[in-house]
């Protein structure tokens, strides 16, 4: 197995994680029946976005808040939602991949889910990273 080095890698895991995500018991229907997400339309963003995040390369135009916004509106995005949105990324790198390129797409995406809560109003900032992020990040409890 491979670190995570490449764009093409990026919209492997992408698809792996999608493939799990969107028929998830406790968050497919957030991508089925609220988001209504259209897969094809949209890899290719949230692919711009994971190229950003992970290989610096200035490609992503958007919020991100703002998309995750009328979702929460829409559905009460719940702590346990990001949770296993981690879960699920994690494991789909896990699958695919190994190196530290993988473990900084955990950690990054770790980090996200904090803020988008935070951003949310989900949760405080004072929570710091969930007892969840720490343990699948192998953490310990005061690190942040």
């Amino acid at each position: 197995m491979s670190d995570l080095e490449t764009r093409a890698d990026i919209d492997r895991l992408l698809r792996h994680f999608y493939s799990r995500a969107m028929v998830d018991e406790v968050i497919g229907y957030l991508f089925t029946e609220v988001a209504h997400l259209d897969l094809e339309q949209h890899l290719p963003q949230i692919g711009n976005f994971w190229e950003q995040v992970l290989l610096q390369r200035p490609v992503y135009i958007g919020q991100p808040i703002a998309v995750h916004l009328p979702l929460h509106e829409a559905a009460t995005l719940q702590p346990q939602h990001f949770q296993r949105w981690f879960s699920i990324w994690a494991e789909a790198i896990d699958d695919l991949f190994v190196g530290e390129m993988a473990t900084q797409a955990k950690r990054r995406a770790a980090v996200i889910a904090e803020t988008m809560q935070y951003r949310l109003g989900i949760t405080s900032p004072e929570e710091g990273f969930s007892r969840a992020y720490r343990e699948a990040l192998r953490m310990e409890p005061d690190e942040r």
